[in-house]
């Protein structure tokens, strides 16, 4: 609020108000009946011709179900998308698809083709999930030796040694989570 005009925004909160209830279309005597509030009061609340105050705010917030930041207009939320630069590692790009810190860490990796003839697997700590969107995707994870297509998934404790290559012909594209400490990734979805 350091940024903003107290008197704007005192001036503001009665429109907003009406703003809010007409979202979601209540009625002043619905609203009246929520909150205990007179349908007189609550009008001129929305006119500016009341001061709001937080004994009135508050029961008006909770018939909206809405935090009192949303129904003053005061809600401000930083920008989400995240602009993070990609980059480059053994010949694969990395996009970062996280900015906040913390694990477990998101990404886009391009793999190009490469030569799979001596693949080196390696070993650390960690848990990976890796998602093919397009292209192949060759992993060698202990004994096994799998190739996977787009639409396949992986998930791996990175402890065991793995190789990830691309055999071709075409660049393989990926999403992957991966946490240090060993995190799973837990997907969830509610059945229709």
């Amino acid at each position: 609020m350091a940024n903003m005009d107290v008197d704007t925004v005192l001036a503001g909160i009665g429109p907003r108000l009406k703003a809010v209830r007409g979202e979601r279309g209540t009625t002043l005597t619905a609203l009246a009946a929520d909150t205990g509030i007179s349908v007189s009061t609550l009008s001129r609340l929305e006119s500016g011709k009341r001061k709001a105050t937080l004994e009135l705010l508050l029961p008006i917030a909770r018939a909206h179900g809405c935090d009192l930041d949303e129904l003053v207009g005061l809600s401000n939320a930083p920008d989400p998308r995240v602009h993070l630069e990609p980059r480059k590692v053994d010949g694969r790009t990395f996009w970062p698809l996280t900015a906040a810190p913390g694990q477990p860490r998101a990404y886009k990796i391009l793999f190009p083709p490469v030569d799979t003839g001596d693949p080196d697997p390696r070993s650390h700590e960690g848990h990976e999930w890796i998602y093919i969107l397009s292209g192949r995707l060759r992993l060698i994870l202990g004994q096994h030796d799998i190739t996977l297509k787009a639409g396949e998934v992986a998930e791996f404790d990175t402890r065991v040694p793995h190789w990830l290559g691309n055999p071709g012909p075409h660049p393989c594209e990926a999403l992957a989570l991966f946490g240090k400490q060993g995190e799973r990734a837990h997907v969830r979805a509610r059945s229709t």
